[in-house]
């Protein structure tokens, strides 16, 4: 049995090899995930992400339960004032740890709120109906019954299935929605709920469509909008809140430069119709859902939102146009690209490419990721299962944030072609090829960074010496 040091030694040596590969010799093309920048991740792992900061509004006031919070008071302040800027909303709420805890957190709010003035003895009840996006026609895993949505939306007594209606899509293209059949869809179901987004994301959802047809109706459905996969896109891509959307939630570590959190905004002024939904959206934050709301990622987030809020403009054109210049590429190279060539296939950072042909998503993602190129296999709308899925989906955000632009996707569009349908070994042209892009942009530079991470590492670990090491080590790879 190995000792605590060799079990150490082995531990630390399998990480620095999997941060080289992930970091310096692959391209992360995985639309769901992208790297901090170094403040960031010093902010993380900074003091806070140890301690807990429990706070709720009673009367009035907003109640700390622990002492030490000062400071973690303040940035979680500042950082639903940069949020709210960055949407243009009055309200935030930060304390979810995920997207999926987001969603969660709005519907605990929600069937709270419908139960408000419910008379006297009658039962608690959930939400009678939701419209939403089918899990096989790309929506996401949170906002389905066997998500982030189980246990909140009554059952059809006949069917014994949940009251959840999904958007029609147009035959010709799965990825967008078959407006004249969805209005019918809403006059007939009524839903209490509309919730758009989702993770095979390539068109914009039709929020000001819906939020004109049931602007009348008494009661009317509150319209919700996941955005984890482009919260940070908003704007470029689309604007829910100012198109009729009720609340925007989504996680911050995707399009947007944040930690793996969570957040909901919107807009609830008092005196409003859904004002005591977002009080209740608040409640169930905490004490609902979280107790700890992981400080340490909050400091991130605070620090991505002030490089989002600064780089913002840039940074989501270039996105946009090297996910069109990207499925361009490989549409030429005669891969079957997802979407319609008119649209310049997407309007996201996402690319969907059909592989079926040259083999299962799943035997084809494991070939492009043994060549330092890492994917995400995908079922498309056709298949009949996710086991044996057609698609691959590949996003932009990341490695345009490592400075690729249109023509460097250009190339690696080749690489990708030569692994899918010539079944080529490229790994060390990927490699090589990675080499030119290793420094971050939209954020400060290293030779603004590294001094400012220094002062932190110092701070985080007060053993002189140690910190020292840490500190010129640092200064020397960077």
């Amino acid at each position: 049995m190995s000792s605590f040091p060799e079990k150490v030694y082995s531990l630390i040596k399998k990480i620095e090899r999997n941060n080289t590969w992930r970091q310096k010799e692959s391209f992360n093309l995985i639309p769901s995930e992208t790297t901090p920048s170094i403040l960031v991740k010093m902010c993380e792992v900074s003091d806070p992400s140890g301690r807990y900061a429990e706070h709720r509004t009673m009367k009035g006031e907003e109640i700390y339960f622990y002492q030490g919070t000062d400071f973690i008071k303040e940035v979680e302040i500042e950082a639903r004032r940069e949020l709210a800027e960055f949407f243009g909303c009055s309200e935030v709420e930060l304390r979810p740890v995920s997207g999926q805890m987001a969603n969660e957190v709005v519907f605990k709010g929600l069937v709270r709120f419908l139960n408000r003035n419910r008379p006297e003895g009658q039962p608690f009840r959930r939400i009678r109906s939701v419209m939403n996006n089918a899990l096989t026609k790309g929506g996401h895993l949170s906002s389905q019954p066997m998500g982030a949505l189980f246990n909140f939306v009554e059952e059809n007594p006949e069917t014994q299935k949940e009251n959840v209606i999904n958007f029609p899509v147009l035959k010709e293209n799965p990825y967008k929605p078959e407006l004249d059949e969805l209005a019918k869809m809403l006059d007939q179901h009524k839903p209490e709920l509309v919730i758009f987004g989702k993770s095979m994301f390539i068109y914009q959802e039709p929020v000001k469509f819906i939020a004109e047809i049931v602007k009348d109706w008494k009661p009317r459905p509150v319209i919700m909008y996941d955005m984890a996969h482009v919260l940070g896109l908003y704007g470029v891509f689309q604007v829910p809140i100012e198109e009729g959307a009720d609340v925007v939630t989504g996680s911050t570590h995707k399009t947007f430069f944040g930690p793996q959190r969570g957040v909901v905004a919107g807009n609830f002024p008092k005196g409003s119709e859904f004002r005591p939904l977002w009080l209740d959206i608040k409640s169930r934050a905490f004490p609902g859902s979280t107790s700890n709301h992981h400080l340490g990622t909050l400091l991130a987030l605070l620090m991505a939102a002030y490089e989002m809020n600064e780089f913002k403009e840039d940074y989501q054109e270039r996105v946009k146009r090297n996910a069109k210049a990207f499925a361009k590429a490989l549409n030429d190279q005669g891969i079957t690209v997802e979407g319609d060539e008119k649209d310049g296939f997407t309007e996201t950072h996402q690319v969907l490419i059909r592989v079926r042909s040259h083999g299962l998503g799943q035997e084809i993602a494991r070939r492009l990721e043994e060549n330092n190129i890492i994917t995400n296999y995908q079922a498309l709308p056709d298949d009949e299962t996710f086991l044996e899925s057609s698609g691959i989906r590949m996003g932009v955000q990341e490695m345009t944030r490592f400075g690729m632009e249109e023509k460097d996707f250009d190339v690696l569009s080749g690489f990708i072609a030569e692994v899918v349908i010539k079944d080529r070994d490229v790994k060390e042209e990927v490699r090589k090829f990675r080499e030119n892009f290793l420094q971050m942009k939209f954020c400060l530079s290293p030779q603004e960074a590294v001094p400012l991470a220094s002062k932190l590492i110092k701070s985080i670990f007060p053993y002189s010496d140690f910190a020292d090491l840490l500190v010129e080590n640092l200064q020397k790879n960077l």
